[in-house]
């Protein structure tokens, strides 16, 4: 019983997917700065959800202009997504948000 709970948990799980601006900044400093949903269960942040291309500079250096990078976050609920799809993209750094489905 208890396996299934968890199963069902795991699937009613939303997810919005973020196109975060980094021009300008260095590293992860966007992401760091940006003002998180309060019920988000866990975000993540990084290429792997997308990309305006490869990073053609050191690590040390500012992100070029047009350069953005990808976030997921996890949310307990469809209804929670929506909200907070409203929240990122009122910061500016948000390019895009959108619910997965």
């Amino acid at each position: 019983m208890r396996k299934r709970t968890l199963r069902a948990y795991c699937l009613s799980m939303a997810i919005v997917r973020l196109k975060i601006d980094v021009s300008g900044t260095v590293g992860d400093q966007a992401w760091r700065e940006l003002k998180q949903f309060d019920q988000i269960q866990s975000a993540d942040f990084g290429p792997q959800f997308g990309s305006g291309g490869r990073c053609n500079h050191s690590l040390q250096a500012e992100h070029q202009k047009g350069e953005w990078i990808g976030a997921e976050i996890r949310l307990q609920t469809p209804l929670l997504a929506q909200y907070a799809v409203s929240h990122y993209l009122e910061q500016d750094r948000v390019l895009d948000a959108d619910v997965v489905e």
